[in-house]
């Protein structure tokens, strides 16, 4: 097996407990090894730090895989998958939740999200593509969904030198699928929809919002398939207006809505919610809660500026339109905007809204979403729940 050496210094972000070794903190690479191999990681005196499987395509050309030496094997993904699903069945629903989180589970850059009974995959590192068939055959074993299915259509995987694909990988799955969160119900377009066709992270944010929403007027601004606007009624809201950019998830989102017996007190309206904010602002409506879950403003670094300069915006004019004593529900899932980088442009919003806040949550992923302390990347979710006084 080849060893990959470090430069001098560069073990001391694995010491740190990081999952990642960047292209240009590699030394040299001694033995025969091919692209997405599995590789012996050592200091630059050869010091054993961590197994690994290796890409000198991407900048991130050491994902770790375990830190003892032993080998990375069939029998080795089905430990880790169990290892991630006994994690969850101790808290979670396994058919409505994150069953891989990549990094966070000791499987690289592998994703599975399960809804009902099907499962859906995505692979997004050429080392862990050959490991593909071994996680499928864990997951199959352990949980004996009806199908699982690939949303291997990722633009990430090109970067890898890997294709971009999407197809069935084990048994039978049809275009939508039934999934119940938290009591409420909707459908999952797993081979068409966003990423694996499901936002579950935020499943224990939606459910945080319950004893606010009874009796409320509220507004759900980039609703998507109406996650946050159907779980505002199933937990006792008398009118829901949910806005999204998009017809077709406009769409989606009515029938999520009859699919709970809920269209008489929820409706979709397509529309920028920028610009809705703005309208409804102009308009003096008011509700008792606003729902703030953009898409991410930035996926990059160097954008991050004017992806505050938006966040704070909609924050601000979500604001404006909360009633005294009402509740601001504000979220952002933009990795490089940082938690404390969150708390404070909602700080900037206040101040310029002229209202006073009181912090009632301040809320990250799900736990089926787990957080590596040493890996910042792994917690991208933010989620205030604010109280608003004027």
């Amino acid at each position: 097996m080849a060893t990959a050496f470090l430069a001098r210094g560069k073990e001391q972000r694995v010491y740190s407990g990081h999952p990642w070794v960047f292209r240009s903190d590699i030394a040299r690479v001694q033995g025969a090894v091919q692209d997405g191999d599995v590789v012996r990681v050592a200091t630059d005196r050869g010091q054993f730090l961590a197994m690994a499987v290796y890409n000198p395509r991407s900048q991130i050309s050491l994902r770790l895989l375990s830190r003892r030496e032993e080998p990375i094997d069939r029998a080795f993904i089905q430990r880790r998958v169990k290892r991630a699903l006994d994690y969850r069945r101790t808290f979670a629903d396994l058919r409505s939740c994150r069953l891989l989180f990549a990094e966070s589970d000791g499987l690289p850059a592998v994703v599975a999200d399960a809804f009902g009974d099907i499962i859906v995959m995505q692979v997004l590192c050429l080392g862990m593509e050959a490991f593909k068939q071994d996680i499928v055959d864990a997951l199959v074993d352990e949980l004996h969904p009806a199908g699982v299915y690939e949303r291997n259509d990722v633009p990430v995987r090109a970067l890898e030198g890997l294709p971009l694909q999407t197809g069935l990988l084990y048994g039978a799955v049809p275009d939508r699928v039934e999934m119940v969160e938290n009591g409420v119900h909707f459908w999952v377009d797993v081979k068409e929809g966003q990423k694996t066709g499901f936002f579950l992270d935020q499943k224990e944010n939606r459910a945080a919002i319950a004893p606010f929403a009874k009796d409320a007027r509220v507004l759900d601004c980039f609703t998507h398939t109406g996650s946050f606007a159907l779980h505002a009624a199933h937990y006792g809201a008398r009118e829901v207006i949910g806005v999204d950019i998009s017809q077709s998830a406009c769409a989606f989102a009515a029938e999520n809505a009859r699919l709970n017996s809920l269209e008489d007190r929820v409706r979709f309206e397509c529309a920028n919610a920028f610009d809705y904010l703005h309208a409804a602002q102009d308009g003096h409506e008011q509700y008792d809660m606003v729902v703030l879950d953009p898409p991410a403003f930035t996926k990059t670094r160097s954008a991050v500026a004017g992806a505050l300069r938006g966040y704070k915006e909609i924050n601000l004019r979500g604001m404006k339109l909360v009633r005294d004593g009402g509740y601001l529900v504000t979220c952002s899932c933009s990795q490089h905007v940082l938690p404390a980088m969150f708390q404070e442009l909602v700080l900037d919003a206040q101040k310029d809204a002229r209202v006073q806040l009181r912090q009632v949550e301040f809320r990250t992923q799900g736990r089926d979403h787990p957080i590596l302390p040493a890996s910042p990347e792994t917690q991208y979710l933010k989620c205030g729940i604010y109280q608003v006084f004027k």
